[in-house]
C-alpha cells in the first residue's frame, strides 16, 4: 500500500523496496514534497520509523497470514512468538503518539505512510477488537492517515477483523468403505513357520536409535527463582522507574547466583555515523543472538550525536559467564563486557540508567535504544 501512494506521489515510478522509495524520495525524485520532514535529523528519524514499520509490525502478520493460508507450514510456537513481537512493537508505536500527532514532526511523512500501510494489514490478520482497545492512539493515527482528504481514495475503506484469524486444520478426507465381499470359503489351516533368527538379528541391525539431543549447558545450570520471562514481562508493561515500576520488581525478584549483569560497549565507535544506522546495527547484533532469547535480555542504545556517538547497554543474562550467552552471534567479539555488581553505586547507577534510557556517557546523551526480549 504505501509503495502504490508513494508511486503516485512520485509521478508514477514504480519502485518496489521500502529503502530504494527512502533513498530515491531523498535524493532527486521529490526534494520538496517534505515527506522527510524538515532536516537531516527529520530524515534519519523518518527512516528509522519506517524500518520499524517494516520489519517490526508488517513482517509479523505477512509471517502469520502466510501460515494460517497454508503457505508456510504452521507452527503455533511460532504463532504465538509472532504475535507477541507484534504486540510489542504496537505498544511502542502507542506509546510513542501518546504525546504527537504524527511520526516525526507537524505534518505527514514517509514515516506515517509507511506506519499507516502496516497497520492497514495488521488490522485484518492479528489486530482484533480487544487489541484495538489497547491502541487507542495508534488507531486514531491510523484512521487519520487514511482520511486525509488527498490519500482517502487510495486507501478506500478500512477493514477491521473483529476476531483475530486462527488456524483451522484442513479437514482430512474420508476414505469410501469397500462393499462387503462374498465371505470366502474356510482355508486349511495353514501353520506358519518360525521366522529365521538370522531375520531377527537383521531386523535389530536396522533400528538405529536417534542421537539424543545435545543440551545447552545453561539449561543445566541449578533452577533459579528468578524468571526472566516474567521480569520480561514488568519491563515491557511498567514504568521503568518510579513505585511499582519495573526496577522495583527487578531488586524485589532477582536472583545474582543464576544470572548476572553485564555492560556492553561496542569497540569501534569511530566506525559510527549517523544516528539510526548505528540503531539498525544494535538491532542486526541482536538479530543474531536469537538463539539466546531465553537466556537473554537487553538494553542497549546509541548516545551522542551523528558521527561523535557510542553504543552502549546493559545485560541481563543466565549464569555468570557472558560468552555462554552472547557467542551464538558471529560478531559478539565485537563489543566489550564488563561484569556489573549492584553493590557498586556507579554500576548500579549505570544499569538502571541502560535500562531506563536516560542513560549518559562522557557528555554523550542516549539518543535511541533497542530492547532484546
Amino acid at each position: 500500500m504505501a509503495r502504490s501512494l508513494l508511486s503516485r506521489l512520485l509521478n508514477g515510478l514504480n519502485l518496489t523496496e521500502g529503502a530504494a522509495l527512502h533513498d530515491t524520495v531523498l535524493a532527486t525524485l521529490a526534494p520538496n514534497s517534505g515527506l522527510l520532514g524538515t532536516s537531516p535529523e527529520d530524515a534519519a528519524r523518518v527512516d528509522q520509523w519506517s524500518h520499524f514499520a517494516e520489519t517490526e509490525i508488517a513482517v509479523m502478520a505477512e509471517l502469520i497470514n502466510q501460515m494460517l493460508r497454508g503457505v508456510l507450514v504452521y507452527n503455533k510456537a511460532i504463532h504465538t512468538t509472532l504475535t507477541e513481537r507484534q504486540l510489542r512493537s504496537l505498544k511502542t508505536l502507542e506509546a510513542h503518539l501518546s504525546t504527537r500527532t504524527y511520526i516525526v514532526g507537524e505534518r505527514i511523512t514517509l514515516a506515517d505512510l509507511t506506519i499507516a500501510s502496516a497497520i492497514y494489514r495488521a488490522v485484518t490478520i492479528t489486530v482484533d477488537a480487544a487489541v484495538r482497545s489497547t491502541l487507542i492512539n495508534t488507531i486514531r493515527h491510523y484512521e487519520t492517515i487514511i482520511n486525509h482528504p488527498k490519500l482517502k481514495d487510495i486507501w478506500g475503506e478500512p477493514n477491521y477483523v473483529e476476531k483475530a484469524l486462527q488456524y483451522v486444520p484442513p479437514k482430512k478426507e474420508k476414505e469410501a468403505k469397500p462393499a462387503p465381499a462374498a465371505a470366502p470359503a474356510a482355508p486349511k489351516e495353514k501353520k506358519e513357520k518360525p521366522k529365521k533368527a538370522e531375520d531377527d538379528e537383521e531386523e535389530d541391525d536396522n533400528l538405529v536409535p536417534a542421537e539424543p539431543k545435545e543440551k545447552n549447558p545453561l539449561d543445566l545450570l541449578p533452577k533459579s527463582t528468578f524468571n526472566l520471562e516474567d521480569w520480561k514481562r514488568a519491563y515491557s508493561n511498567k514504568e521503568t522507574r518510579g513505585a511499582d515500576g519495573a526496577l522495583e520488581w527487578f531488586y524485589a525478584n532477582f536472583d545474582k547466583e543464576g544470572f548476572s549483569l553485564w555492560r556492553v560497549d561496542f569497540k569501534y565507535n569511530e566506525e559510527l555515523t549517523v544516528i539510526f544506522k548505528s540503531s539498525n546495527q544494535i538491532g542486526g547484533f541482536f538479530n543474531r543472538l536469537e538463539a539466546s532469547r531465553k537466556y537473554l535480555f537487553a538494553s542497549v542504545g546509541v548516545l551522542g550525536e551523528p558521527n561523535a556517538s557510542v553504543i552502549s547497554g546493559a545485560l541481563i543474562l543466565r549464569g555468570q559467564d557472558v560468552g555462554a550467552v552472547v557467542a551464538c552471534a558471529p560478531d559478539w567479539e565485537s563489543y566489550d563486557y564488563k561484569k556489573l555488581d549492584l553493590e557498586s553505586e556507579e554500576d548500579k547507577k549505570f544499569f538502571e540508567a541502560a535500562l531506563a534510557w536516560d542513560l549518559e556517557i562522557d557528555g554523550k546523551a542516549w539518543k535511541d535504544g533497542k530492547n532484546f526480549k
